[in-house]
């Protein structure tokens, strides 16, 4: 669920993780460490996790 969430926040709404965290007042590391642990990494290029 939260991968979905922040895909498609990242897709529709942000230009990146940076402004998505700012936005939404969240912690990047702690986004990166969630996302590890399922085994997905943020990929800048594509504004994706992946």
């Amino acid at each position: 669920m939260l991968l979905s969430f922040l895909n498609l926040k990242l897709r529709d709404f942000y230009k990146n993780l940076d402004a998505l965290c700012e936005d939404m007042a969240l912690d990047k590391e702690d986004i990166l460490e969630k996302m590890r642990t399922i085994h997905y990494t943020y990929d800048e290029e594509s504004n994706r996790f992946v």
